[in-house]
């Protein structure tokens, strides 16, 4: 993609944040199957405290650019614009509102019916761990990008339907201890890599493009000795790695009929709740090195926070945690070409702080914090 003659070098906060916006957090386990996709427009319809929360904290870091994970994809119902008019736009607990006249938000595989029996079970229910994506409805667990600068969605890519078996050399599961193929060679030869969505966004930042890789891959756990969820996980993760390689990418193929990768020189920033830390056991090992130890990503500036510390004092990685269960699972990482790294850290107050209350899991905001980085475009 030809480059823009860039203006002189411009500062900007990108930030991600796993918000907890889906039906479980607001209605019965039981019933998120039949009342699933009513319940982030009613939440929001009624002024809810843990939405409320979230803006709070949106308007307190401030970032110009912010990737959302678990917002809902419904979009029959108007949560974006209400979620921007009736909380961003309104100040929370004293915070300055905030504007983003520009957003992206497009379908993802959580929920996403497939007609085949995906765990094994006897049953082909459609949902849950039988949909493409885990999920109970469409749209659950889905992903918006919201800006303040323009976003260019000609040049903008989605993934969601590339297929696991398109990756080379996909770890494809296996039944525990034979060579058999977990999923059906029907399932296999439909199954998306991504439970959710990859998306290259890209954001117009004064004369410069930032494209935007933006996913949330699936926890590595709930599954079984096949571990279809960790190995899915490591590919999903491994994705961007290839995305952005210098190797051949003719294999990758976008939504919208294009192939190839992002191509050299490129200025990006991966974004997500990648469900990969270092400290996990559950994570096929190397999983998240795939990304921290690239040569053409600034791995080695890690986000921290004085809250996350004291949260498990015992544990010297602590600082760098940004969910309630003790790891780093989201991250902002900016390429090495073309971006200086200014600062950056992670929203978690220590309990003596203002809006410590705000840490007080997923019904209070969330059980991950929001990760920010400052970064001058060059």
């Amino acid at each position: 993609m030809p480059q823009k003659t860039p203006k002189p070098p411009t500062t900007l906060r990108v930030a991600t944040f796993n918000v907890s916006m889906d039906a479980s957090n607001y209605i019965a386990v039981e019933d998120l199957q039949t009342e699933g996709n009513k319940a982030l427009p009613k939440a929001l319809a009624d002024g809810h405290s843990q939405i409320q929360a979230i803006a709070e904290i949106i308007q307190h870091t401030r970032p110009d650019i912010l990737v959302l994970n678990e917002f809902d994809y419904l979009p029959d119902e108007n949560v974006v614009a209400t979620f921007q008019e009736n909380y961003l736009a309104v100040s929370q607990n004293g915070e300055a509102p905030i504007d983003y006249p520009y957003h992206y938000y497009a379908p993802v595989n959580t929920g996403r019916p497939s007609p085949f029996d995906l765990n094994r079970d006897g049953t082909a229910s459609g949902t849950g761990d039988d949909a493409w994506g885990y999920g109970n409805y469409p749209g659950q667990y889905g992903m918006l990008v919201l800006s303040r600068f323009p976003i260019n969605k000609e040049e903008s890519r989605t993934f969601q339907y590339f297929l696991w078996r398109d990756l080379p050399g996909a770890l494809q599961p296996l039944v525990p201890n034979t060579y058999e193929p977990w999923f059906s060679p029907a399932a296999w030869a439909e199954m998306p890599l991504s439970s959710k969505s990859h998306w290259d966004v890209v954001a117009e930042v004064n004369g410069f493009d930032l494209h935007l890789l933006v996913s949330h891959p699936t926890p590595p756990v709930f599954d079984g000795e096949e571990n279809r969820n960790g190995r899915r996980n490591f590919d999903e993760i491994r994705f961007w790695k290839e995305y952005i390689g210098r190797a051949s990418t003719d294999f990758i193929y976008d939504d919208q009929g294009r192939r190839g990768g992002l191509g050299d020189e490129q200025r990006f920033v991966i974004l997500g709740d990648l469900n990969a830390s270092i400290e996990s056991d559950d994570n096929l090992p190397g999983a998240i090195e795939q990304l921290l130890e690239n040569p053409l990503i600034q791995g080695e500036f890690v986000p921290i926070s004085a809250g996350g510390a004291e949260h498990t004092p015992d544990n010297p990685l602590a600082e760098q945690h940004t969910a309630s269960w003790r790891k780093r699972a989201d991250y902002a990482l900016p390429s090495a070409y073309g971006i200086k790294i200014i600062d950056g850290g992670v929203f978690w107050p220590t309990p003596s702080s203002p809006k410590a209350q705000l840490m007080d899991g997923r019904e209070a905001s969330s059980d991950h914090r929001l990760v920010w980085i400052d970064i001058q475009l060059q």
